[in-house]
């Protein structure tokens, strides 16, 4: 089902042509016959169509910087379904006094109007920038007069310092492509590592070393023709993990004396050990001597940990920024009580060791971020740490960013199969698997009315992780959140109300009324007894061929009870 492949570039001279020679780097001029395309011929349905994608990046022999270029052009045939192209982000990093570029930025917006073709591009006053957090900053801007039959094109270049990680480009996306290229160019004294992960293989492909910019160089550069747009599955927690992409992680450089930069994660950890950041930080521990929350020396070690966890849950807000290292430090936590997840959880960390136990950092990627490739160590591919704690000789698992979460009960986000374990000792890797169950419970109070209506209260009350996973839709876009049920249901529900109770669950409660639920035959009424929470079919009703495996949140029971009354007496 997923196909992954390591290559280690070496000094020796490969030349692999497939198919026929193709020429790269070479964007068609614009032909206007794209404006008149009513559907897309790989996918009629599609909302979207890439025209052609080029993503490259080129190591500058003479400065050592690394340029990355992008190119796209994009054919919009429904605009309000295809809503992810008509914003575009940029994210630049950051760290320190180094930093990355912008420039050679170009969008416009090409319309066929009376049978001409009008472009409109986009303004630089339109164009905004918005600082992230301490390491990324984001240049946004929407395409101005997008409509259905539009075609967009956007070009950027980024100038960076940072070469010891290429980023990941997905090959396999939503939208189908007519064509799609990647292009690696990188002196022959500075060679990367390639992570090519996924089933589709190019129909165009050159791995050599060439004479290119004046110097020798080692090339990689794939070409892709009519991609179709990757069909996802339902219960895949992210289904990044079986899409075609491709990454490059440094490997050595040779400038007279040869150094390697693979690493393990033993030396990946000994680094964060070193970084003021994370070592540094967890090296204050008069900060937590100070903050120790009163009562604690008389209890065991399981309770000892849970009523530390809690302090630290309830005094702290995280910020929603993902991290391994903090941005301001935790002392500034103790001032503002809100920080990134390295913060909140790096201090819980700290306390717990402060009481005498046995606590560590976990390393982790989260759902959204992929899994971690356990072959090529690199610390860019982790974005989360949280507190593992060794009692009885079984780690407990905590993460004080949700108020939600409990020992062992994560939010969804986190359990991506395992995570790199960094004690001072020696690093180890450590299975996570969510053991604790969740349940959901949907219950309906109906009244049958004298008009053969029926009218009521519905609540939809989820626990365990998926209160967790229903808390972070809800925050993500409340007004999807509340919108699924009407689209769920096709019943009319108002005053729709959802949120976070005492114990953790989340519930959502609506009202509701129908005319359509109740079956008049003479005197008789009939009535399915499950409502609208009737089914036709279960969630599994694929029609084609599954591909991935299915992955559940966690072990799952949902309960559906209805209630009806009417003016004479109470029926179930």
């Amino acid at each position: 089902m997923k196909k992954i492949i390591f290559v280690v570039l070496s000094s020796i001279s490969v030349v692999c042509l497939k198919a026929q020679k193709q020429e790269f780097l070479n964007p068609p001029k614009f032909n206007d016959t794209d404006l008149s395309k009513q559907k897309s011929l790989l996918d009629e349905n599609a909302p979207a169509e890439i025209l052609y994608k080029s993503v490259s990046f080129n190591i500058d022999s003479n400065n050592g910087t690394l340029q990355k270029r992008a190119f796209y052009r994009v054919k919009i045939y429904d605009k309000e379904k295809a809503e992810d192209w008509l914003n575009l982000e940029v994210p630049l990093y950051q760290d320190g006094s180094s930093q990355e570029s912008l420039s050679k930025m170009k969008a416009y917006t090409y319309n066929l109007e009376n049978g001409n073709v009008v472009t409109t591009k986009v303004d630089k006053s339109s164009k905004y920038k918005s600082k992230e957090n301490k390491y990324i900053s984001v240049t946004k801007f929407a395409f101005p007069n997008v409509k259905n039959g539009s075609v967009i094109e956007y070009q950027y270049e980024i100038t960076s310092p940072f070469l010891y990680s290429i980023p990941e480009i997905l090959i396999e996306s939503d939208t189908p492509s007519l064509y799609t290229e990647y292009i690696l160019d990188a002196p022959s004294n500075i060679s990367y590592n390639i992570n090519y992960t996924g089933s589709l293989s190019p129909k165009y492909k050159q791995v050599e070393e060439k004479l290119l910019y004046g110097s020798n160089y080692r090339t990689y550069r794939f070409g892709y023709e009519n991609l179709k747009g990757f069909k996802t599955e339902k219960f895949i927690k992210n289904d990044r993990n079986y899409r075609t992409k491709i990454s490059a992680e440094l490997h050595s450089t040779n400038f007279k004396e040869l150094k390697l930069y693979s690493s393990s994660w033993e030396k990946i950890k000994e680094r964060l050990y070193e970084n003021e950041d994370f070592g540094g930080e967890l090296k204050r521990t008069k900060l937590a001597k100070e903050n120790m929350p009163s009562g604690i020396s008389g209890l065991t070690d399981m309770d000892k940990a849970d009523a530390i966890f809690k302090y630290v849950q309830k005094a702290f807000t995280w910020n929603k920024y993902s991290g391994v290292r903090t941005e301001d430090g935790i002392k500034k936590l103790l001032e503002t009580k809100t920080g990134n997840a390295a913060e909140i959880n790096l201090f819980l960390i700290m306390m717990l060791r402060e009481a005498g136990l046995k606590a560590d950092p976990l390393l982790i990627s989260t759902v959204s971020n992929g899994m971690i490739n356990i072959a090529s160590p690199n610390v860019s591919n982790l974005n989360f740490v949280l507190a593992a704690v060794k009692i009885k000789d079984q780690y407990h698992l905590y993460d004080a960013t949700s108020k939600q979460s409990s020992r062992d009960m994560l939010p969804p986000r986190d359990w991506n199969q395992f995570g790199i374990l960094a004690p001072k000792e020696k690093v180890q890797e450590l299975s996570m698997t969510n053991a604790q169950p969740s349940f959901t419970y949907l219950t309906a109070e109906a009244k049958i009315n004298e008009d053969g209506s029926i009218s009521g209260t519905y609540s939809d009350k989820d626990t365990g992780s998926y209160a967790m996973f229903a808390k972070e839709s809800y925050d993500e876009n409340m007004d999807k959140y509340k919108k699924q049920y009407k689209e769920n249901f096709a019943i009319d529900f108002t005053d729709i109300n959802s949120k976070v109770l005492e114990n953790g669950d989340f519930e959502s409660t609506m009202k509701f009324t129908s005319e359509n639920l109740i079956d008049r035959i003479g005197k008789k009424m009939i009535i399915n007894p499950m409502l609208f929470l009737n089914k036709n079919s279960n969630e599994f009703d694929q029609t084609d061929e599954r591909k991935y495996p299915i992955d559940f949140i966690s072990a799952y029971t949902r309960t559906k009870k209805n209630h009806f009354r009417n003016s004479r007496r109470l029926c179930y």
